[in-house]
């Protein structure tokens, strides 16, 4: 009974919507329009024949894989960090994790001036050390990687702060004795600290890739998907496709896409990766 209103929210705004997404996804249909027509799985086919769909396959996986183990690895060594006897420690934490409660739109708003490359701050620093400021908003590399940093400014200090508390949960007993037995700070991170820390860079590691497979704020407040779809992830393309072209049906089958790839990578470290997590 206590479970039911819970229950009764996961079936209309989760389930329903999923399952009249896969509907729309077999209809030829654009918003606004009175007639659908069923096309079965023409929509799929034309994705996966289209030819912008490698290079929007490509952006996302390298959207993915730079923000999620770029976050992983910088969110430990701030974890770290903030964990050790620091000056001001508490106003680090808090400087580190506060830019993951602001909104995308308006980091990304700010991110822009910043990497402006005639009176941004980037330009002022390269050229203090003799370098050009690479042209961020109209190359596609620059313009990926841009979006990329601000993405990992923002979410960063979220991995630092659940790390963080991961550090504080593991025994002091432990530490001293490895320190006791003559393990130095490299020995003890590898042998005690990572792999009691294992849960939770399980649980991270599932969390962040959903959220990066999900990003948009930032695209859609920086780049827009461009240049030349330079930053449009399939998520970004879903947005485009439904909202902007206005072809429900085509967005509809990339969302289903989307959601299959996400569902069979979370199935994948469920089974393969939870294997290695020692819980404790």
């Amino acid at each position: 009974m206590l479970a039911g209103p819970n229950i009764a929210l996961l079936l209309v705004f989760t389930y329903k919507p999923l399952l009249q997404s896969l509907y729309y996804s077999t209809l030829q249909w654009n918003i606004g329009s009175a007639v659908a027509r069923p096309v079965g799985l023409r929509n799929y086919t034309d994705w996966l024949s289209a030819p912008g769909t490698p290079q929007v396959i490509g952006v996302t996986v390298v959207f993915t894989l730079a923000t999620v183990g770029g976050g992983m690895v910088i969110g430990l060594a701030l974890a770290l960090l903030l964990n050790s006897r620091l000056k001001l420690r508490g106003a680090a934490r808090t400087i580190i994790v506060a830019p993951y409660v602001l909104s995308g739109v308006a980091v990304g708003l700010l991110w822009l001036f910043v990497f402006d490359p005639n009176f941004g701050v980037t330009s002022a620093l390269l050229q203090a050390v003799g370098l050009p400021s690479p042209d961020w908003y109209n190359d596609p590399g620059y313009s990926l990687a841009m979006v990329i940093i601000v993405y990992l400014w923002k979410n960063v200090g979220y991995v630092a702060l659940i790390y963080l508390a991961g550090l504080q949960a593991i025994p002091r007993d432990l530490l001293e004795a490895a320190s006791l037995d003559g393990a130095g700070r490299v020995r003890t991170l590898l042998g005690i600290t990572l792999p009691l820390l294992g849960p939770i860079t399980f649980f991270l590691s599932v969390t962040t890739l959903l959220s990066s497979l999900q990003s948009f704020d930032i695209i859609q407040a920086m780049t827009k998907g461009g240049p030349l779809e330079g930053t449009t992830t399939m998520m970004y393309q879903i947005y485009q496709q439904g909202f902007v072209a206005g072809t429900a049906g085509y967005s509809s089958a990339i969302a289903t896409i989307l959601f299959l790839v996400l569902l069979a990578i979370t199935l994948l470290q469920l089974k393969f990766v939870e294997r290695k997590v020692h819980y404790s």
